[in-house]
């Protein structure tokens, strides 16, 4: 039978790759296990396996990230195309809860599932897609300050003073991107009711042990002061790396 062609790898087949994989099975033994040509089976593996000492072959990972591909090469809204997503994020609108305390909030109820996870510009580009829409001016109503439109988010960022030092979360080692070992944690902020109050979470990203700062107010030399207090007892071997977000509360990593 002739190699199978201009069909993306199911979930399953990752599955089988995975498995023999950790059999020591070759590429050229994977892809006629699978019918599928040796570069198709090559790309899969070399894209997930830069450094083989660190890197391993992660099915579930695999998929979700070809998925993502997929969705964003479509223009599709990942709220609308997972509906457990979108039911999550329209109860915690229907609570008044604020996009950002949305996206902060899930992050702890489901720190293991890789389709639980939105940003708030997401949330916001959701709710103004259509704002026309019967739906979404309820779902705008629902907001802290029911504005009927909204500005782009690069109009703010540009006038933002740019983070001192920044790295991009591109640069990340695979390795650490994988869970493969913990020491590698993930900052964020959660805003509450009315941008009045916030709390600080520290999420070690094999573990998902989480750290929670409170926090008396969301200037950046008061969120590096709570975080470096609550870090500093764990032992050095679990302090590896740190990954904010570009708001400007971080700006004094």
């Amino acid at each position: 039978m002739k190699p199978k062609k201009h069909k993306r790898l199911s979930y399953r087949e990752r599955v089988i790759i995975q498995t023999l994989l950790e059999e020591k099975k070759s590429k050229s033994f994977i892809s006629t296990k699978l019918k599928r040509s040796r570069s198709t089976i090559g790309r899969e593996i070399n894209k997930f396996v830069i450094d083989p000492k660190y890197d391993k072959y992660d099915a579930k990972l695999a998929n979700w990230c070809a998925k993502e591909d997929y969705l964003n090469k479509r223009n599709l809204d990942k709220i609308e195309t997972h509906k457990k997503l979108q039911i999550y994020v329209y109860k915690g609108l229907l609570k008044h809860w604020s996009p950002e305390q949305i996206s902060g909030r899930i992050k702890l109820d489901y720190p293991n599932d890789l389709i639980m996870t939105i940003s708030h510009e997401a949330i916001y580009q959701h709710i103004y897609a259509h704002r026309q829409a019967s739906l979404n001016k309820k779902l705008i109503a629902l907001l802290p300050y029911h504005k009927s439109s909204r500005k782009r988010a690069n109009a703010y960022s540009k006038r933002k003073t740019r983070i001192k030092n920044q790295i991009s979360i591109e640069q990340r080692p695979l390795h650490i991107e994988n869970r493969k070992e913990v020491g590698h944690w993930e900052g964020d902020l959660v805003i509450g009711k009315g941008q009045k109050s916030a709390i600080g979470t520290n999420v070690e990203r094999k573990t998902r042990y989480v750290i929670i700062s409170k926090l008396k107010d969301r200037k950046s030399k008061t969120v590096t002061n709570e975080f470096y207090r609550d870090l500093k007892p764990l032992p050095k071997k679990l302090k590896k790396t740190m990954t904010y977000d570009n708001g400007m509360e971080m700006a004094q990593h």
